[in-house]
C-alpha cells in the first residue's frame, strides 16, 4: 500500500487490521498528525484487474508501529471500501506481527 500526504507518495505500509471504519498500517513513516487527511492507494493483488484504488483517510492513531486511519467523515466510494474489507477478511491469515519483546532475565 502507498502512502500519500497532500497528494505526493511519502510512504509505504501493510494493513495489520481492518474495520468497515477504518485500518492500522504498519509503517515506519513518522511525518504525520493526528486527524490529518492522508491518501492510500493499492490494488488487489489476486485480482486481474491492473487498476490501483485510491481511498482518503484521515489519522485517528499514531504508534511507534504505524498509523490507525478512519473512513468515517471523508468522502470515499463505498463500494471501494466494501471490497477491500471483504478481501482482507477472505485473505487472513493469522500471524504474529508484532512479536513480544523478549525479556532478559
Amino acid at each position: 500500500m502507498l502512502i500519500y500526504k497532500r497528494g505526493m507518495p511519502v510512504a509505504t505500509g501493510q494493513i495489520r487490521d481492518a474495520s468497515k471504519r477504518g485500518l492500522f498500517i504498519a509503517t515506519d513513516y513518522t511525518d504525520v498528525q493526528l486527524n490529518q487527511p492522508l491518501e492510500l492507494e493499492f490494488r488487489f493483488p489476486d485480482k486481474h484487474e491492473k487498476k490501483f484504488r485510491r481511498l482518503t483517510v484521515h489519522v485517528v492513531r499514531k504508534s511507534d508501529k504505524g498509523i490507525g486511519v478512519d473512513f468515517e467523515g471523508v468522502e470515499n466510494d463505498s463500494f471501494t471500501v466494501s471490497s477491500l474489507i471483504q478481501w482482507l477478511n477472505k485473505h487472513h491469515r493469522p500471524v504474529n506481527y508484532f512479536p513480544a519483546r523478549q525479556q532478559a532475565y
